[in-house]
C-alpha cells in the first residue's frame, strides 16, 4: 500500500499540514494503525480530495464500535463478495454497499 505524509497529502489537497492533522483527529481520514499520524494511505485520496464518502464511513465504524485498527483492517480487507476491498468499492463509487455492510456489522 502506498502512504503519504501529512504533508504529501497538505499538497496533494492543497491545504495545510495542520488542515491534514485536523482532518486525522476529526475521522475524515485515517492514518496506518501504529505509525502515529504520519502515514496515510494514497487510496484515501481522488482527484485531490479526501475520498468521497470516506469521512461518513469511518464514523459509521466507529459508530458501530469498531476501533481505530479494526476499522483500518476492515477498509482494506479483500472481500470476493464485493469484490475487492472497501476502499476500492469506495473509489469505484459502490459507496451505498460499503456503508450498507459497516451498518450491518455494528455492535
Amino acid at each position: 500500500m502506498e502512504t503519504l505524509t501529512p504533508a504529501e497529502v497538505a499538497q496533494a489537497l492543497g491545504v495545510s499540514p495542520n488542515r491534514v492533522r485536523q482532518l486525522l483527529r476529526e475521522y475524515k481520514l485515517m492514518a496506518v494503525p501504529g505509525s502515529g499520524n504520519s502515514r496515510i494511505p494514497a487510496d484515501f485520496l481522488q482527484d485531490g480530495q479526501v475520498l468521497k464518502h470516506l469521512p461518513g464511513l469511518i464514523t459509521v465504524l466507529k459508530d458501530g464500535g469498531f476501533r481505530d485498527d479494526e476499522a483500518f483492517d476492515w477498509l482494506f480487507r479483500e472481500d470476493d463478495t464485493l469484490p475487492g476491498t472497501p476502499v476500492q468499492a469506495l473509489r469505484d463509487d459502490r459507496h451505498t454497499e460499503v456503508t450498507r455492510r459497516a451498518q450491518a456489522m455494528a455492535f
